[in-house]
């Protein structure tokens, strides 16, 4: 078994699951404690958090949970001291969170572009804000960022959302730059097509007897046959979390089975419409 972080902290954002089965926070915290990381768990929802928790524990692990806006600095920086008092460290941080909204300028409204704005990119600006200082005081750390392959392809309308992961991945390599020559890396994971349990719940809901077709259509969608897991998600956070990854930042590691790369087209798109 690996013990890659052994003494580490790691603080992960989104951290809970809102639907049974597992979230890609639930699986990094998970993981990451398998391999010997105490876990700082920060969810806005301590229910989401449970099981997460429950997860951890009953595998021998180290989990403490905090529930927060992540969106307000106060919040924010009330966690981050709750965990430097719990643990004295930050060697990971895991920005996770984030919210979609379909439609193009003309059928969105601003307060779901503020929302998608404020979830998506300012919770990582004030995460940063405030454990950056942890971390260039240890003259160490990862920040890891959730993006998306919506920040480089056109999946269907979703101005918001694109152009919020779009920031994310500028937001990443201009701040690992800046943190660089200060033993701080900063890198993304671009996720795609994912069958995590609030995809597969919303898509329940939207499809009804439909939905075994429609999962079917997303899945032949990705050269490699199916959408990801939450647990692709969490190999490849742990891999850059890890000293493996020492000489990386500034960049993204893509885990889309291929399909930012292929020229399909998406035959699910107009299903998708309103997910």
């Amino acid at each position: 078994m690996f013990v890659r972080f052994k003494d580490k902290v790691a603080f992960i954002c989104g951290a809970g699951a809102s639907s049974p089965g597992w979230s890609n926070g639930k699986a990094v915290s998970v993981l990451l404690a398998r391999e010997g990381a105490k876990i700082f768990a920060l969810d806005s929802s301590a229910e989401n958090l449970a099981p997460t928790v429950e997860a951890i524990q009953s595998e021998g692990g180290t989990c403490v949970t905090h529930t927060a806006d992540v969106t307000q600095q106060s919040d924010i920086k009330a966690a981050v001291d709750a965990c430097m008092k719990k643990w004295g460290r930050i060697d990971i941080l895991f920005n996770n969170v984030g919210l979609q909204s379909l439609g193009g300028p003309e059928e969105l409204e601003e307060e779901v572009w503020d929302r998608l704005m404020n979830a998506n990119v300012k919770s990582m600006f004030l995460t940063c804000k405030h454990v950056l200082p942890v971390m260039t005081a240890q003259k160490s750390g990862v920040i890891i960022n959730n993006s998306s392959m919506a920040a480089i392809s056109f999946l269907y309308p979703s101005i918001a959302y694109s152009s919020s992961k779009g920031a994310v991945d500028a937001f990443t390599k201009n701040l690992a730059v800046q943190y660089a020559g200060k033993g701080v890396r900063v890198v993304s994971v671009r996720p795609g097509l994912m069958a995590t349990p609030r995809i597969t719940a919303r898509m329940k809901t939207k499809f009804g007897d439909g939905y075994e077709e429609a999962l079917d259509a997303r899945n032949k969608v990705v050269p490699m046959g199916r959408m990801g897991e939450a647990w692709d998600v969490a190999k490849a956070v742990a891999f850059l979390a890890s000293d493996d990854a020492s000489y990386i930042t500034a960049t993204e590691i893509v885990v889309d089975g291929g399909l930012s790369a292929s020229s399909l087209g998406h035959p699910w798109a107009d299903q998708e419409k309103n997910l």
